[in-house]
């Protein structure tokens, strides 16, 4: 098959630098504002911002309910920062009112490595990557509380800072603002390999325009 073909929700936040990073590997990159832009895809990304911005913006302009059923469906979907709280099960502090996707089952806590100035920098064990350290950038970083059925697949300081559920790949740091591209390179790897299921398996598009 060709180049994957990955959406980046790009309704706030820090959507541009992942385009570079998924393009830098090879991948094609849409933006997604609309139902319509989930047409066709390999995979998404949910990057990091504000996450009650990102799901009042995508309640708005009716995003929401169809990007919850293209995951479901089984879209590859990475999460990085703010996206990890928009998909988690639970946001133990969360804004009253607050709604998520409620796809990845984990609990977290919003900004639970500190504020903006407390951002930081720290090599990151990443399950897989041969004992070589991935560089972990920290800002305003959500915290795992609990991983539930989810797999621990990178660790801070004995936390859970990465994981696996099925086709989801959640990151509680931003590879996007590093020069080191294994994250997305795996990310781009599974949305191939899931290519194939998703179009014989999905015969209409996630806005409900059957193809």
């Amino acid at each position: 098959m060709g180049a994957a073909l990955i959406g980046v929700l790009a309704m706030q936040g820090a959507f541009a630098e992942h385009v570079r990073a998924l393009e830098a590997v090879g991948a094609r990159t849409r933006l997604v504002k609309t139902p319509e832009d989930l047409r066709d895809l390999d995979g998404l990304v949910l990057p990091g911002g504000e996450s009650t911005t990102m799901t009042m913006l995508m309640e708005r302009v009716g995003l929401l309910e169809p990007l919850r059923g293209a995951i479901a469906a089984g879209l590859p979907t990475l999460a990085t920062c703010a996206g990890v709280i928009v998909l988690a099960r639970e946001v133990i502090d969360g804004m009253a009112g607050q709604r998520g996707l409620g796809l990845l089952d984990i609990s977290v806590r919003r900004n639970g490595y500190g504020r903006q100035v407390e951002s930081f920098e720290a090599p990151v064990d990443v399950a897989g990557f041969n004992g070589k350290p991935f560089p972990g950038v920290f800002i305003r970083s959500p915290l795992v509380e609990s991983s539930g059925s989810a797999e621990v697949i990178a660790t801070h300081d004995g936390r859970a800072v990465a994981v696996r559920q099925g086709h989801i790949l959640a990151l509680c740091f931003h590879p996007e603002l590093t020069g080191d591209r294994r994250l997305h390179e795996e990310f781009v790897r599974m949305a191939k390999a899931s290519a194939p299921h998703l179009k014989v398996a999905h015969r209409q598009d996630y806005s409900g325009v059957v193809h």
